[in-house]
């Protein structure tokens, strides 16, 4: 396995085993209304309706959340009728979310001071 000029790793692999994808999955938990959803989805399955409810944003906003969420694998989307029912899409999930819960409580100081990634604007859920 090599690196190549753009920093990609080139191998017999799958492309999606690089760097950028990994980064691209935690981007897709990096706003704090996507991870508040996940969380809420987590507790079990959840139509449309209840997810608006919970994060008390309009429902385009939901929709693109939980598209997001969708598309990067974190849930699924089943149709009941007229509804969207929403639940999780790989059984890791919710242990990636206790890991992650952990280390920010454990680094929270570090996080605090952090002035290269800007702390999330209140009311954003």
């Amino acid at each position: 396995m090599t690196r190549s000029g753009s920093g990609t790793i080139v191998s017999g692999d799958p492309a999606c085993t690089h760097v950028d994808t990994t980064a691209r999955f935690f981007r897709a938990l990096s706003d704090p209304t996507r991870l508040a959803l996940l969380e809420f989805i987590v507790a079990g399955e959840r139509t449309s309706a209840d997810c608006v409810r919970y994060a008390g944003i309009s429902q385009p906003r939901v929709s693109v959340h939980l598209s997001c969420l969708a598309d990067c694998g974190y849930v699924v989307a089943r149709r009941d009728g007229r509804k969207l029912r929403y639940s999780i899409g790989d059984p890791r999930v919710p242990d990636l979310l206790t890991l992650a819960r952990a280390l920010a409580v454990e680094n929270a100081v570090a996080l605090d001071c952090c002035t290269r990634i800007p702390a999330a604007v209140d009311g954003s859920r």
